[in-house]
């Protein structure tokens, strides 16, 4: 049984492949007209599919000319329509570029908050001079290419210099230590500490000067400076408040501490609650940035480490508000 279905299978499989090629044997005359009638009408599909083919890259060739044609016309537009909307955009009210009109605001002796400008007019004769002197009163002074000048003025006419004016001039360290210590017993001067948001510096000045502190240290880096922003948040605070500027805070935290002051530092992980602080004596509040708090280094330099006590759930506080907070416990002493 075995062997009869295995020949059963042979002939079947025999009988198909000799089928199979008789059958395209037999038929090769007519698949040669059939393989004609294919060609032909592939030909006539692809030559219709090339018509189509040039009629669409001719349309979408003469779209693309008409888009080009005008983006071109309207390309200027568009450029002085964008540089108007950063303009608006950005407060330039007390920005102030060109060799002409810098040289002559800083020789008007007005206050400066910021000059930024190309290494080729720093180490010109024409400004050598004034800018080393406004470095030592606290001004931040930075070199930069000619294209990120560009870029900080949207595209103006610079000629390599700008500055920022300041809302009000500033004093130096030593003036701000007599000023302070012949006008009260116990003055309290507050110190910023990589502080950059302006609106935290604008309301830290106004709390300052409600508490009747005698002055704000700004360091020159890693802070906001006296901005049109700081002075807005101030609301006025700044007309009666005295402000320095010093090239490096831990420098001039200690010149205070040889002048008799305590620095005193805020922080979460303060040992020593501000309202168990009983200290009187001349005090420097250094108030650092919310997310990094007070520099190591700067702690070193200070004396007490506070604390304030929070009830809550939130763990901590805005820099603005532990600062309003601070001075209202330390000025009652």
């Amino acid at each position: 049984m075995k062997n009869s279905s295995n020949k059963f299978r042979g002939k079947n499989n025999q009988y198909k492949k000799n089928s199979d090629f008789d059958y395209y044997s037999k038929n090769t005359n007519r698949s040669e007209k059939n393989n004609r009638f294919l060609n032909n009408s592939a030909t006539n599909k692809k030559v219709e599919n090339l018509n189509k083919h040039d009629e669409n890259n001719t349309f979408s060739s003469l779209k693309r000319r008409k888009q080009r044609f005008k983006s071109n016309t309207e390309f200027p537009n568009k450029n002085s329509d964008m540089h108007q909307e950063f303009s608006n955009k950005r407060n330039f009210d007390d920005w102030i570029w060109g060799k002409h009109s810098v040289f002559e605001a800083l020789s008007s002796d007005r206050a400066i908050n910021r000059i930024w400008c190309t290494s080729e007019i720093f180490s010109s004769d024409k400004f050598y001079i004034l800018f080393k002197d406004l470095k030592l009163k606290g001004v931040l002074i930075e070199e930069v290419s000619w294209n990120r000048l560009s870029q900080l003025t949207y595209g103006a006419s610079h000629q390599g210099v700008a500055l920022q004016l300041a809302s009000s001039k500033t004093i130096s360290l030593e003036q701000l230590i007599d000023f302070s210590k012949h006008n009260c017993p116990n003055p309290i001067i507050v110190a910023l500490d990589g502080i950059t948001d302006p609106h935290n510096v604008g309301a830290i000045i106004r709390s300052a000067e409600a508490f009747d502190c005698k002055g704000v240290i700004i360091p020159q880096r890693r802070s906001a400076g006296l901005t049109g922003t700081v002075a807005k948040v101030a609301a006025g605070a700044l007309e009666h408040l005295h402000v320095s500027r010093v090239v490096n805070l831990n420098r001039a935290l200690e010149e205070l501490k040889k002048n008799g002051f305590l620095v005193v530092g805020l922080s979460g992980d303060g040992q020593i609650s501000i309202s168990n602080f009983h200290e009187k004596a001349p005090l420097v509040v250094v108030v650092g940035s919310e997310d990094k708090g007070i520099s190591l280094l700067t702690q070193k330099k200070c004396d007490f480490i506070l604390s304030i006590s929070l009830k809550g759930k939130t763990s901590s506080l805005n820099a603005s508000v532990a600062a309003a907070i601070s001075l209202f416990h330390l000025s009652g002493k």
